[in-house]
C-alpha cells in the first residue's frame, strides 16, 4: 500500500514524535466537524473549511514537536510564542510528558472563535 506524504510525514518520525503527533492530530481534529488534515508547503496543516488553521513542525534545534497556530498572533495566551514570526505563534510539545490537553483545547478553541 502506498502512503501519500501526510501518511509518510507521521510514518518517518522517530518515537516518540511519531506518537505524539499522531495524538495530537487525533485531539485537534475532534475539537471541530469543520477541521481537516491536509498536506500543504511540504508539512502536515490541520484546516478549517479549507483555511490553513494550524500545523506540525520538530524545532531543528531542541528536535520536539510544535503547533503552529495560523492565527496565533490574535491569541493572547502565556505558553504561545511568537518568535520573529508575523503572524503565527507556536505551542510547543515535549514528546516525552503527557500532551497538556486542557492548554492546547484552550488555545485552539480561542483559535477557533477566529473562524466563525
Amino acid at each position: 500500500m502506498m502512503l501519500n506524504d501526510l501518511e509518510q510525514y507521521y510514518d518517518q518520525q522517530p518515537e516518540p514524535i511519531k506518537g505524539c503527533l499522531l495524538a495530537l492530530r487525533q485531539l485537534i481534529l475532534a475539537l471541530d466537524e469543520n477541521l481537516n488534515d491536509a498536506w500543504k508547503y511540504r508539512m502536515p496543516f490541520i484546516c478549517h473549511k479549507n483555511k490553513m488553521f494550524c500545523y506540525f513542525w520538530i524545532d531543528k534545534a531542541t528536535k520536539e514537536p510544535y503547533i503552529g497556530v495560523c492565527k496565533g498572533k490574535q491569541i493572547d495566551h502565556p505558553l504561545l510564542e511568537q518568535g520573529n514570526r508575523s503572524s503565527m505563534k507556536i505551542l510547543r510539545i515535549d514528546p516525552n510528558e503527557d500532551l497538556p490537553i486542557d492548554t492546547i483545547q484552550e488555545v485552539l478553541g480561542e483559535a477557533l472563535k477566529l473562524y466563525s
